[in-house]
């Protein structure tokens, strides 16, 4: 997994990272059904391309890459991962 929505998104879900995602990585988009249903938004591990172009949009500084997420938020990472099982 590239990169990883933390903390900061719950109960935000600004969607300027859905935005500017080049592979369409990033949900649930205000589009989708299931929108309300999350506190966040969540990045796909299997599709990002690591490319970044979501960092700096994000108003509330939540995305951060996989090496450098902080370890108070590293339960994150199996959220996002999660989010793509269903």
């Amino acid at each position: 997994m590239a990169y990883i929505i933390a903390e900061p998104c719950v109960n935000t879900k600004d969607t300027a990272c859905v935005d500017v995602c080049p592979v369409d990585c990033i949900h649930p988009r205000k589009d989708e059904g299931n929108f309300a249903e999350h506190t966040m938004l969540y990045i796909d591990p299997v599709e990002c391309i690591d490319c970044g172009a979501c960092v700096p949009v994000c108003p509330v500084s939540a995305i951060f890459p996989l090496d450098d997420l902080p370890e108070k938020w590293k339960q994150y990472t199996d959220m996002n991962a999660a989010y793509y099982q269903k």
